[in-house]
C-alpha cells in the first residue's frame, strides 16, 4: 500500500491512499481543519465523494479507526504513529514474561530498553502514569513511547519469548 501528498495551495493537503485494485481513497485536509473523502476506481479517475468530516469528527473517526476503542482482534500489540520512528504501543504482558513481577523501577524499563512507560491497564484500571513502585503483572496492558527499535527491544520483555 502507498500514500501518495500533494500540496493543495490555499486549501491544505491531498492524500491519496491505494486501497485493493486500482481503487484510491482520497483524503483532502482544508486548512480549516475540514476533511473531504473522496474514492476513486482509479488513478486518472474522477473521485465521488463519499464524506465531508469536521476536523473534531475526523479525529474522533480517526481514533476509531485506530483501533483506541475497540480492537475487533485480539492483537498483542496495538501501534500509533507519533512521527516517521516515535510511537506509543499497548503490549500485553504474558503470564512468563520478563517483567512479571518487577516494579518499574526495579525493571529499569527506561534505562534498559529507552521506552518510557505512559500507563498501565490492569482489568478495568488505568494507572496513569504509573509510579515508580507500580508492579507489573500478567495481563497488564502496558502503554509505551518510544522509537520503534526500542519498543520492539521491550516487546521481548513482556512477549515471554526467548530473545
Amino acid at each position: 500500500m502507498d500514500i501518495y501528498e500533494s500540496d493543495l495551495p490555499g486549501v491544505g493537503k491531498k492524500h491519496e491512499v491505494e486501497l485493493e485494485g486500482d481503487a484510491r481513497l482520497v483524503i483532502i485536509t482544508h486548512n480549516t481543519g475540514k476533511r473531504e473523502l473522496y474514492r476513486k476506481e482509479s488513478a486518472d479517475a474522477d473521485g465521488e465523494k463519499v464524506a465531508e468530516l469536521s476536523d473534531r469528527l475526523a479525529r474522533t473517526v480517526g481514533t476509531i479507526l485506530e483501533g483506541a476503542y475497540f480492537q475487533p482482534v485480539e492483537t498483542k500489540q496495538v501501534e500509533t504513529l507519533l512521527s516517521d520512528e516515535t510511537l506509543i504501543e499497548w503490549y500485553n504482558v504474558d503470564d512468563d514474561a520478563e517483567l512479571v513481577g518487577q516494579s518499574l523501577a526495579e525493571s529499569r524499563v527506561r534505562e534498559r530498553t529507552g521506552v518510557s512507560v505512559v500507563a498501565i491497564q490492569r482489568d478495568d484500571d488505568v494507572l496513569s502514569p504509573p509510579e515508580p513502585d507500580t508492579v507489573i503483572e500478567a495481563g497488564d496492558t502496558v502503554v509505551v513511547v518510544g522509537e520503534r527499535e526500542n519498543c520492539q527491544t521491550f516487546e521481548s520483555m513482556v512477549s515471554g519469548d526467548e530473545a
